[in-house]
């Protein structure tokens, strides 16, 4: 039998993790993610975007989206093409990590572009952290 969350517990879960990333960061990287969150970060850093408190909604269905108004802002720092991100909490302890596209390319996480150039300003412009049901 496998476990299976009610939509109150997943709520909870959720509401948990997006708590930690309130006043936190997400590094936008290039290539694939590590296989573990826990693992040390790899490709190049393109860019870090402060998140705003609260960093995501109130979960509902086990899902929170992120809080795009404002809309965080980055420069880049490097040129390359987003991979994956690293969502860090305010003292810059890992929290997640996700795979990441440009708007509309259904990763986790969304930017206006995928291709980043030194100085670019980037927007961050969706991301949802979902709970499975199960």
């Amino acid at each position: 039998m496998a476990i299976r969350l009610p939509a109150a517990s997943r709520n909870a879960a959720v509401d948990a993790i997006t708590a930690r990333l309130s006043g936190g960061t997400i590094e936008v990287r290039t290539g694939a993610q590590p296989a573990s969150a826990g693992d040390t970060p790899t490709g190049t850093l393109l860019a870090t975007f402060a998140l705003n408190a609260p960093a995501f909604s109130v979960a509902s269905g086990g899902a929170a989206a992120l809080a795009v108004s404002p809309q965080p802002e980055a420069i880049g720092e490097a040129a390359g093409t987003a991979g994956w991100w690293r969502a860090k909490d305010g003292s810059g302890a890992t929290v997640m990590d996700g795979s990441c596209t440009a708007t509309g390319g259904g990763g986790d996480l969304t930017l206006n572009t995928a291709t980043v150039s030194v100085g670019l300003a980037l927007r961050l412009t969706g991301g949802t952290v979902t709970m499975p049901a199960g």
